[in-house]
């Protein structure tokens, strides 16, 4: 449970961090599901929101994408990695579009694929730190 808890919120650090750094990446946090009044609380409340989306999105979808893309990937020695990575931040930015909090992405050729690989750059950063990708122990 401690683990599913720290992915949500690398996912959604980074996610925060993409929307930092690409200007046309935004996440709309108007009438969050705990709208407490204070916009930055709001905000938190929307990237982990938006990070559990981002992350059932990577668990369901992108294993199956990602072995029916196989002989693409390989031909392009995993270069399409980065475009499956957009597509699944597209597949998240849409899913959003249903909830009371959206992110957005104005372009996919420019920013989708650019916060793919920024975002895949932070969580691999961010699992390094926090051990999300050591074997457990238990």
């Amino acid at each position: 449970m401690v683990k599913f808890l720290l992915r949500v919120i690398v996912n959604g650090l980074a996610l925060w961090v993409a929307t930092l750094i690409l200007p046309g990446m935004d996440v709309i946090p108007s009438g969050t599901v705990a709208d407490t009044g204070d916009p930055t609380l709001n905000a938190v409340i929307a990237f982990l929101v938006i990070g559990l989306v981002f992350g059932a999105v990577n668990a369901v979808v992108k294993p199956i994408i990602s072995l029916l893309a196989l002989p693409l990937t390989c031909l392009t020695l995993g270069l399409f990695t980065v475009i499956i990575n957009a597509g699944m931040l597209m597949l998240t930015v849409w899913l959003t579009s249903y909830l009371p909090m959206q992110l957005t992405v104005n372009a996919f050729w420019w920013t989708a694929v650019f916060a793919a690989v920024i975002v895949s750059v932070v969580s691999m950063l961010a699992n390094g730190v926090f051990g999300l990708n050591r074997a457990s122990r238990d």
